[in-house]
């Protein structure tokens, strides 16, 4: 929640917020209790660290979830982004919290995370994961095996297909490599690289090897997302992984590498939108949030508008089954 006196905690006062914990305001459960649950929020501080830099991104959840507080009395408002309410009525969103995560630990953090996406996915949900580092989405993916095959759509401007950093090869640099391995991954369709990162020309080739479509953000600025769009069967089942680094520093500067040209809010926007309107999303993730990049909390709020709009998405979705 904003503090008291900020510009935020003004405007929440303005439009009737109080106290929350839970994203934008919505009721908070268990994972053990989520009878009803259509849409569940879980955030988690990292997975599988690297010892160079350990858990740190381990404030995005608790970042975003206060980039949306002002607006925690707002579920039955406008979102025109959406061009309808936040929430449609019975919507069935909920947000679990956080899961207790060990950086001395990385084997039983993916473990407890694997665990906790397949309660999500038992109770007939879609799992939202909060990060939190870019080694999450690997565990998400393995319990997500019984929804396969899956095309995943990486939202990302770095590619992660390193087979291994220092000997590690479950952390953030590999996601995209232990995902390909994963014998219900049908498909991978990554979007946005840009600039220099950890990939070298022979992780490049093993991702074409596999099969993997690449759409830089230099062809996105140029050409558009339609390309994109087009990549995705028809009534698919698609995971989308979002590192909120593919979108340009100018409005998501927390990030640990901050790169010119990267995706705008509504290239974003429409992306996610896109998929759900040819095929159905059974998971998504919004990782790599760093809060101590942030300036002035201008990346909280635009990463907690773009989840807020994801939600409603996916509630819609969920309902129309």
């Amino acid at each position: 929640m904003a503090e008291k006196g900020s510009a935020g905690g003004a405007l929440g006062a303005m439009f009737g917020a109080g106290q929350v914990a839970g994203f934008m305001g919505l009721p908070e459960a268990t994972l053990d209790d989520l009878k009803g649950a259509r849409v569940v929020v879980l955030g988690a501080a990292g997975c599988t660290p690297y010892p160079t830099v350990g858990f740190y991104c381990a404030g995005g959840p608790k970042a975003i979830r206060a980039g949306a507080a002002a607006y925690a009395a707002n579920l039955a408002h406008m979102n025109f982004d959406l061009g309808a309410p936040v929430l449609p009525h019975g919507a069935g969103v909920v947000d679990a919290g956080d899961l207790a995560m060990d950086a001395g630990n990385a084997s039983a953090n993916r473990d407890r995370l694997r665990a906790a996406v397949a309660q999500i996915l038992a109770a007939g949900a879609v799992p939202v994961l909060l990060g939190g580092d870019d080694s999450l989405p690997i565990p998400m993916l393995q319990a997500l095996e019984g929804q396969g095959p899956l095309t995943i759509l990486q939202i990302d401007a770095h590619i992660d297909w390193r087979d291994e950093v220092g000997g590690e090869r479950w952390g953030l640099s590999s996601t995209m490599r232990r995902a390909s391995e994963m014998g219900h991954v049908a498909r991978i369709i990554q979007v946005g690289q840009r600039g220099i990162g950890s990939a070298r020309p022979g992780d490049y080739q093993a991702a074409l090897d596999w099969g993997v479509s690449f759409v830089p953000a230099r062809e996105v600025a140029a050409k558009g997302i339609a390309r994109a769009l087009s990549l995705v069967p028809e009534g698919a089942n698609v995971v989308i992984c979002l590192d909120v680094d593919a979108l340009d520093p100018a409005i998501m500067p927390a990030v640990i590498g901050r790169t010119a040209g990267g995706l705008s809010y509504w290239q974003v926007f429409e992306l996610i939108a896109g998929v759900a309107a040819k095929a159905r999303i059974v998971g998504f993730d919004m990782v790599e949030f760093m809060p101590e990049r942030d300036i002035d909390g201008q990346a909280a709020l635009v990463a907690a508008q773009l989840l807020a709009g994801t939600i409603g998405i996916l509630a819609r979705q969920e309902m129309e089954k």
